[in-house]
């Protein structure tokens, strides 16, 4: 494959290491995806290092992803054991129901509790998730102070914070990890989504194989924002969006950088519409 994406900066490494450390000090982990790319946004390291702790996944992002596709990732895990809920972390969360999906999941721990007339309703939660798939905003949103910093970059969460909720809930938040190889696949949906920086890709590549795949899955998304005929090649339609959108360089000849810049952005902010990546 052309842009060959590998990612592994040493940060992560040490924050695998954490993460394996403080899982005892956490009755559960909140596992943040991407809605858009379901699968590739999961870290396979982290399956063997959380097997054994309960989990509650959060679909972050859902308002950017194809509602259909939405419910049918939420039965699919659900059918695998794991509780999963939608969304968009953008917006005011509601931490009671975060809460309420945790102790569902929990339902062992209360019960025994209970039993033992033990009244401790406070969950600790550690957060995980790959960069970019939106952690930071979430812990923002569900805290009391602005705990923790947020980025629009990779990787910018790079310290341990617990954080304190209205609710009786505990965060501790981990940065964001990646995993030393991907296949092409799951190289390019991260790169598409930013979860891997755009310094380090060839964005104009990058472009052509966004293109190509939504030529196959949303056409009518093409249509609809940049007017184009979804059956020429990506190149074609890569060079009609730039003439469209003024992209030029001296001498007329195409600004394919800008053009990129424009394309992704406008998948990325949801201006190309709800789009999955990965469908069931």
């Amino acid at each position: 494959m052309a842009l060959n994406i590998n990612w592994f900066p040493g940060h992560m490494k040490k924050t695998k290491e954490e993460i394996e450390k403080n899982l005892k000090l956490v009755d559960i982990v909140l596992e943040i995806i991407d809605a858009r790319i379901p699968e590739s946004s999961r870290n396979p390291m982290l399956d063997d290092i959380l097997s054994l702790k309960p989990r509650l996944m959060i679909m972050n992002k859902a308002d950017l992803a194809d509602s259909v596709e939405n419910q049918k990732w939420i039965r699919h895990f659900h059918d695998q054991g794991i509780e999963a809920i939608l969304l968009n972390s953008k917006e005011k969360i509601n931490t009671k129901r975060i809460y309420d999906h945790a102790r569902v999941v929990l339902k062992d721990k209360f019960d025994k509790h209970k039993e033992k007339n033990i009244d401790n309703p406070l969950i600790r939660m550690m957060i995980v998730g790959i960069p970019n798939s939106g952690k930071s905003t979430f812990i923002n949103n569900v805290s009391k102070k602005k705990g923790a910093r947020v980025g629009n970059r990779p990787g910018v969460t790079q310290t341990k914070q617990w954080i304190r909720t209205d609710a009786n809930i505990q965060l501790l938040d981990t940065p964001g990890v990646l995993w030393p190889k991907f296949d092409d696949r799951t190289g390019l949906h991260l790169s598409f989504t930013n979860a891997i920086k755009d310094e380090i890709l060839n964005i104009e590549d990058l472009t052509l194989y966004f293109l190509d795949e939504m030529k196959d899955l949303y056409p009518e998304n093409l249509v609809e924002r940049y007017g184009i005929d979804p059956n020429a090649k990506a190149i074609e339609i890569y060079e009609a969006i730039a003439k469209k959108r003024g992209a030029l360089i001296a001498g007329g000849d195409f600004d394919y950088t800008r053009t990129a810049t424009i394309i992704l952005n406008d998948f990325r902010t949801g201006k190309l519409g709800r789009i999955t990546l990965e469908k069931i």
